[in-house]
């Protein structure tokens, strides 16, 4: 499995993303990863195209386009669920159930949810440092 599509490159292009999205900038995300995404070859570009439109989801959400947020949180989370827990560093179990949950609210005639936007957490090795 590729950890890393890109290089040293297409790992702080991860990273950067990861830290964009946790900002709730959700445009600079998608931008950060559909850069490695459209080089990436699988199983990597299947893991950044979920996470791309996870990110895509939220900024239609931001936007309000609360339709095209709910198709693009299912198409994206579809992809992510063929991953492990801790594919590229992230908790994805911890982030399939926040996106569960958003999907479930989505779904509903609220107009807003009332949760969080979800985070992405990275994995910690033993001594403590993120593990990409």
């Amino acid at each position: 499995m590729k950890r890393s599509s890109g290089g040293k490159r297409g790992v702080a292009l991860f990273r950067r993303g990861v830290e964009q999205f946790n900002a709730e900038k959700f445009f600079d995300a998608h931008e950060s990863w559909e850069a490695i995404w459209l080089k990436a070859e699988e199983p990597d570009k299947t893991f950044l195209q979920g996470i791309t439109q996870i990110t895509a989801a939220f900024h239609h959400f931001a936007q309000g386009n609360r339709v095209g947020a709910e198709s693009l949180l299912q198409k994206g989370l579809r992809k992510l669920e063929q991953f492990p827990d801790h594919y590229r560093g992230v908790r994805l179990e911890k982030l399939h159930e926040e996106l569960r949950k958003w999907a479930k609210a989505l779904r509903k005639v609220e107009l807003r949810p009332r949760m969080k936007t979800p985070k992405i957490g990275w994995v910690r090795s033993k001594n403590g440092r993120e593990e990409i």
